[in-house]
């Protein structure tokens, strides 16, 4: 007896390579997927302003990436003594406005020339509720921990996104004629804004994306959201928090995510790669002896032979791991 369904995905009919370069933004969902493409050497970039959640902040970042806007004072806020920015994440906010900028722009320019030349923009939605200041309705990336009379939060409509998106959609394909766009929308579950809001909001993505799927040559939609909701669909694929998916759920996705996404050639180096990250993550009963030296040469062997054979991966720090 089957005590659930399970679902695969359709795959792709143009997949990813090691060649290809990356460019990932949106919910925390797209740095855990992020970061396992990245220690598989694919070659990303990811979040350059930091995890965002609504299609609004993403959008704005997009545009500022290809504009490759570079930020001043003015374009900051000073709250409990740190300077930060409405657009980026905490991890930008600094005790000066300079150190704030240095990192916010030094951020921006790398964004503007990976986007140039990128071959695949991976997005992850997160949520339709936007917080707007109360003083200028500005869509904010981060609330920065400022109280909440500040904001006006709302919801924002399936068209609404479909338009914004849609629009950003223009302007990189615009900026780099090639990129294809990947859209997943984040199994993280929103309860802060309750039950019902929750889905009401990943509907409006939802609804949003497939339309612009529809619409778009080389935009592609892959179904986290329901492989988490619908496949696993049990609490004990949640962390305690009871909204974040677990280790177990999050590999799951990303089985799925290489069978259907990832190009068959790919996922062979893949395996090679995986050999050799869990050979540097061992850790030796004796570092002094022979045998370690041994392990060591061995693995330098093959790190290096692999480097020689696929060019187009870097592997240098794993020659300087195992070569030291």
């Amino acid at each position: 007896m089957n005590f659930r369904l399970e679902y695969t995905p359709k795959p792709f009919e143009i997949k990813i390579r090691h060649q290809d370069r990356l460019f990932l933004i949106g919910s925390c969902f797209t740095e855990q997927i992020g970061s396992k493409l990245s220690a598989s050497k694919f070659r990303t970039l990811e979040n350059p302003n930091g995890i965002l959640f609504n299609p609004v902040s993403i959008a704005n970042a997009l545009s500022s990436y290809v504009s490759d806007k570079q930020y001043k004072e003015e374009d900051l806020f000073l709250q409990n003594e740190l300077w930060g920015s409405w657009d980026h994440h905490t991890r930008f906010s600094a005790l000066s406005s300079e150190e704030c900028l240095k990192k916010i722009n030094t951020s921006q320019i790398e964004a503007h020339r990976f986007l140039k030349s990128a071959n695949w923009l991976i997005v992850t939605l997160g949520s339709s509720f936007v917080y707007e200041l109360a003083d200028n309705n500005k869509v904010v990336a981060n609330c920065h921990k400022v109280p909440t009379d500040k904001f006006f939060k709302r919801l924002l409509s399936a068209k609404e996104v479909a338009e914004v998106l849609a629009d950003s959609i223009y302007k990189v394909r615009n900026f780099n004629p090639g990129i294809k766009f990947n859209f997943t929308i984040s199994p993280v579950r929103h309860l802060r804004d309750g039950f019902v809001e929750n889905n009401r909001s990943k509907a409006n993505l939802i609804s949003a994306v497939h339309q612009l799927v529809s619409e778009i040559p080389g935009a592609y939609y892959f179904p986290s959201y329901e492989l988490i909701i619908d496949d696993l669909r049990d609490y004990r694929f949640f962390a305690e928090d009871m909204v974040h998916p677990n280790y177990a759920a999050t590999n799951y996705v990303w089985e799925k995510f290489m069978a259907s996404c990832i190009d068959s050639d790919a996922y062979l180096l893949m395996k090679e790669i995986s050999l050799i990250n869990a050979a540097r993550n061992h850790k030796p009963f004796n570092p002094g002896s022979m045998q370690h030296k041994l392990f060591m040469e061995s693995n330098l062997q093959k790190v290096q032979a692999l480097q020689k054979k696929y060019d187009y991966i870097d592997l240098k720090d794993e020659i300087e791991y195992f070569g030291a």
